[in-house]
This record gives C-alpha cells, sequence and structure tokens, in this order.
C-alpha cells in the first residue's frame, strides 16, 4: 500500500480532518508512531482521548508492517458489532482490506481480505480458530478499546488463549481505567510503593493535550435539580431535592423519580435541551444531539416526549433491533435533530455532528460517563463547543469536573482510613436513625414516582461553577442556552462569567423594586440566612466532591465563631460572603 493512499484519510477518521490536515498526521500521532517504528514492540498500549484519532494511528502501523513484511495479517478486535463495520471502512481508506461479517476463514473469499475485523465475543467461542490462525501467519492484532477485555473474565482469557503467539499486539483506548479490579489482557503493570498495580501506557495523549491542541471539543454541562416526590410500597411519600447532599439510597431513589418519563422534570430538561440544540443549529447547521436512556422503555418514551418538543421523529437506537448500525449510520450522514439510544453510541461509535447530550441514565460508573461524553467531543472545525445536560448528582457533577484528569486501572489499592467519602456523613447517620427506626428497607424495594420539577442550578465548565438556580424558560436559564455554538476554550469562561453577572445584576435590580418586607423577628432572619447558608455549601460540597460537613468546617476556620446553630447574625453573614467568595460569586 502506497503512502499516497493513506494520506487520503484524516487524522481523526471517519469525519474530514480539519482545517486541511488531512494530508498529514496529527503532531501526537506521528510522535506515537516514531516511538513504534524505534522500538519494534510485540505489546503497544496507545491511550488517546476520544476524537483524537486512534484509528488513523493503528491503521499507520497496520499499513507499516505490512509493507514491511512484518505481519501478513491484520485482526481487528472491538466491542460492538457496529464496530466492525467502521474498522473495515477505514482501513479500506488506506487500501487495507477487513471482512467484517466473519471469522475470514471462508474459501476462496478470504484470500481477497487482509484480515478481519471481530468483537471480543466472537474471539470467546472460537479463541481456538484464532490461535490457528496467528499460529498460521504472522499476524497484528489491534485491540480497540482493550479495557473490555477485562468486562468477563471469558474474554480475557479467551484473547490470551487467542493471541498469545501473535506476532504483534496493538492496544488502544481512550479510558484505560475500570472501575474494579480485573486486569486487562496484554497491558504491562507498575508496582507502586504501597502495593498495588498501575497500568502502564506506552503513550498518552489526554483530553487536556487535546483541547490546548484544539483535536477535540470543550464540554459545558448544564445541571438541572429541583423537588423530587416519590411513595414508597408502605404508602409513605418522600420529598427530597435532586443534588442535596443525601444518603447512595435517597439519592437514587430522587434520581430515578427525576428521570421518570412521564415526569416533569426530564420533559423540562429535553425541552431545554432541544433549545440549545436550536441555538447551536444556527452555527452548526447539521448539528444534532443525543440522548442517551437507561433502558429500552425509557427510550421509547422520550423519543415520544421529544417529537412532540421538536415536532420531528427521533432516530431511536435499541440493542436487540437488527438495523440499529444502519440507524446509527444515517443518523451521521443526515441532518436530523435528535437521536435517542440506550448503549449503542456510549462508546467507539463516531458521529461527529453530535453536539447536545441528555445523560437521562443512572449508570454513575467514571467509565461510562467518560465514553459517554466521548461521543461529544470529536471536532471537525476549530471552535465548536460541545453541551451536555446532566442531573445534578454529585457523583455524576464529579466525574464532569474531573473529566480533564488522566486515569489509569489499579490493581489492589489498599483501603486508607483517612481517604474521604462524600457519603460518610449522611451514611452515618441514617444508619443511626436505621437502628432506632427501620424504614430503610422501603427505600430498597418498589416506589411509585409522585411528582418531579426540574430547576437549572449551574453551568459546569471546566471544573468552574457559573450561574444560580432558576426556573425553567426564564431568562436566567435563556442567557447560558443561548452560548453560541462556535467558542474557543478561552471564549468560553469569558461569556459564562459575563452570564453570571448579567444574572447577579437582573436579580438584584428585581429585589430593589419590590417593596422593603416588614422587619422580621430575629429568629426568623437567622432562620433564613442559615437555610441560604446551608444550600450555598451543599453546592460548594457537590462540585467538590466533599461532605458537607467538611465545607461548614472550613468555613468556621477561616470565619471563626461557634457552630452554626449558635453562630450570630453577623458570623453568619461572614459565612455567606466567604462561600460566595469560594463559588465565584
Amino acid at each position: 500500500m502506497s503512502h499516497a493512499a493513506f494520506d487520503r484519510i484524516s487524522p481523526a477518521f471517519p469525519q474530514r480532518a480539519p482545517w486541511g490536515t488531512s494530508a498529514r498526521l496529527r503532531a501526537w500521532q506521528a510522535e506515537a508512531v516514531q516511538l513504534y517504528r524505534d522500538r519494534q514492540p510485540r505489546d503497544f498500549l496507545a491511550v488517546a482521548t476520544p476524537g483524537a484519532g486512534k484509528t488513523t494511528f493503528a491503521l499507520r502501523i497496520a499499513a507499516e508492517l505490512l509493507n514491511a513484511k512484518t505481519v501478513g495479517r491484520v485482526i481487528v478486535v472491538v466491542p460492538t458489532e457496529h464496530l466492525k463495520t467502521q474498522w473495515a471502512d477505514a482501513a479500506a481508506k488506506v487500501g487495507i482490506q477487513l471482512d467484517p461479517s466473519g471469522t475470514g476463514s471462508r474459501r476462496g473469499r478470504s484470500r481477497e481480505f487482509d484480515g478481519v475485523a471481530v468483537t471480543y465475543a466472537g474471539v470467546s467461542v472460537r479463541a481456538w480458530h484464532y490461535e490457528a490462525v496467528t499460529l498460521a501467519t504472522p499476524t497484528l492484532v489491534i485491540f480497540d478499546e482493550i479495557h473490555h477485555a477485562g468486562d468477563a473474565r471469558s474474554w480475557g482469557d479467551s484473547i490470551k488463549d487467542a493471541f498469545g503467539q501473535a506476532t504483534r499486539r496493538l492496544a488502544l483506548t481512550g479510558t484505560p481505567f475500570r472501575s474494579d479490579e480485573t486486569p486487562i489482557p496484554f497491558v504491562g503493570y507498575d508496582e507502586q510503593p504501597d502495593g498495588s498495580l498501575i497500568s502502564h501506557a506506552d503513550f498518552v495523549y489526554g483530553y487536556a493535550e487535546a483541547l490546548r491542541d484544539h483535536v477535540v471539543r470543550p464540554v459545558v454541562f448544564m445541571n438541572y435539580g429541583g423537588p423530587m416526590r416519590w411513595r414508597t410500597t408502605s404508602g409513605d411519600e418522600i420529598a427530597a431535592n435532586l443534588g442535596e447532599v443525601m444518603t447512595k439510597d435517597l439519592t437514587a431513589q430522587a434520581w430515578r423519580t427525576a428521570l421518570d418519563p412521564k415526569g416533569e422534570w426530564i420533559g423540562s430538561v429535553l425541552r431545554a435541551a432541544d433549545r440549545r440544540l436550536s441555538e447551536v443549529r444556527r452555527h452548526l447547521p447539521d448539528a444534532g444531539g443525543l440522548v442517551i436512556a437507561a433502558n429500552q422503555r425509557t427510550a421509547r418514551a422520550y423519543s415520544s416526549v421529544l417529537e412532540q418538543i421538536s415536532g420531528a421523529k427521533p432516530a431511536l437506537v435499541l440493542s436487540d433491533d437488527a438495523s440499529s448500525s444502519a440507524k446509527i449510520e444515517q443518523f451521521a450522514n443526515d441532518q436530523s435533530r435528535w437521536m435517542v439510544a440506550v448503549r449503542m453510541v456510549s462508546e467507539g461509535v463516531d458521529v461527529p455532528r453530535l453536539a447536545v447530550g441528555v445523560y437521562a441514565t443512572s449508570t454513575s460508573t467514571p467509565l461510562f460517563f467518560a465514553q459517554a461524553v466521548g461521543r461529544f467531543v470529536r471536532a471537525r472545525r476549530r471552535g465548536e463547543l460541545a453541551t451536555i445536560f446532566l442531573p445534578t448528582v454529585p457523583i455524576i457533577l464529579a466525574h464532569a469536573a474531573s473529566i480533564e484528569r488522566q486515569r489509569d486501572h489499579v490493581l489492589g489499592r489498599p483501603k486508607h482510613p483517612e481517604a474521604v467519602d462524600i457519603w460518610a456523613e449522611t451514611e452515618a447517620l441514617m444508619a443511626k436513625e436505621n437502628a432506632q427506626q427501620r424504614a430503610a428497607d422501603d427505600l430498597l424495594n418498589e416506589y411509585e414516582a409522585v411528582s418531579s420539577e426540574a430547576i437549572f442550578d449551574h453551568v459546569l465548565f471546566d471544573s468552574q461553577a457559573y450561574g444560580m438556580t432558576a426556573a425553567p424558560t426564564t431568562d436566567d436559564e435563556a442567557d447560558y442556552l443561548g452560548l453560541p455554538g462556535l467558542l474557543e476554550s478561552d471564549q468560553v469562561a469569558h461569556l459564562l462569567e459575563e452570564r453570571q453577572r448579567r444574572q447577579v445584576a437582573r436579580h438584584e435590580r428585581t429585589m430593589r423594586k419590590e417593596k422593603v418586607p416588614a422587619e422580621q423577628a430575629l429568629h426568623r432572619q437567622l432562620a433564613d440566612k442559615r437555610k441560604e447558608l446551608n444550600s450555598l455549601v451543599a453546592q460548594y460540597a457537590r462540585l467538590k466532591g466533599t461532605p458537607h460537613s467538611h465545607v461548614h468546617a472550613n468555613l468556621r476556620r477561616e470565619c471563626g465563631g461557634p457552630p452554626l446553630g449558635q453562630a450570630t447574625s453577623a458570623q453568619v453573614d461572614a459565612r455567606l460572603r466567604t462561600i460566595k467568595r469560594w463559588l465565584g460569586r
């Protein structure tokens, strides 16, 4: 295969190369390729953020090894069926022909292909066959999203058996960490002083570096909380505010209530997301949106709600639908507004025009969240901005705030007693209550959602929170939904600060116009101030992922004074000013 053929593929296939870079590799790709040439390793792990162009890098390595006769066959192992076709199409652009429909062992036809694309599940049921293939012919095995090899013990054992004798193995991932301690085959681990093992990558190109190089889009997270009510099997009604620091059980039930398709919360968030998509399409006419649902039932319901809101039927992608891959491909190439999916597009599937997302699932692992966000960061032109709507749930906000942090897979990490657990205080209080009132069982059983209301909470960008709470459809919310669809990273922060100043000024004008209220009794004034302080402390605790008791302690340390229940008006005012400063208000 000639290099001229390779130059026809963009650095971030399958989308066209941004700003005329199709005739050359990106800087990180060229550096990684040169490192591979210098080392000529049997195993190589490349970690690159979604959208950076891992496919192009891997195909360059494959092309050079085929041309040099180092290998005579290429096997690409992927997580999903859809990705087999995607890899085959990408490889064909550079003259490497992969068979995505079978094992490549059929007589006659197999000679036309340079290799095959197969799923991890497919390898697990025919490990013996792929072992024979790699023994018969020098083979390069490309593992796309290698962490999936740890999804099941059988998968990991199968690929070790199948490809243990492969000539070369190239592992790729955008999210190298896992939430468990299942070892990932063919990945090296370095021992740490505390006895744990941490995964070792041969080359790393993270989101922060890609954002700096304008390879990926900046991401703005629009966060929505609000009051939730649900009824337990015993008939008790429970009310909670989504976003407040609560026990895991209460948070899960409030979150589930918010995602109920019949509730007002999800409808309000979908309407806000659709308004945001309309704003983005003023600058990017083909921009699309994606709703990631928890299951097929809710996906169908969200699709119906979106159809009523937008006036257009969304593409509905379900895992048991044989036409799912075709629907994703069609959506990627047309200009329709919305797609609703369960898990089909959580990883690897490239739809570069996705610019607005709604995280309407209760899956809370950092791995899944990072994979979901990765669907929106692929940049086609400089300045594109991605917007993702999130429920104001502490663990999800913590994931969003740390999206730029590089993480590795850790095995055997010791459990340190001093480690901070954001649930520790509330779990301890609930345990104490449960010892006296055996009510916890009700929270774990079936329940009935009663009502939900969406409240705009704040915007999260670059780990900083902007804005104050606002009701849907108000000018306050519209200010943030109306951000231009084309912005550089520094412009995003500047505009968010400007919107926040505008919101604060609007509130101050409203307060000045209102009549001066009758003088309140001291106990009422203190109660209102304490309530405001607790609300701000809860928001700061969500953002930083720390218990609210720690925030209160830090306020006392800086401002002085007794515990909040004994503080004077002046002391509470001082803490209010401090927490507002911490929040950038």
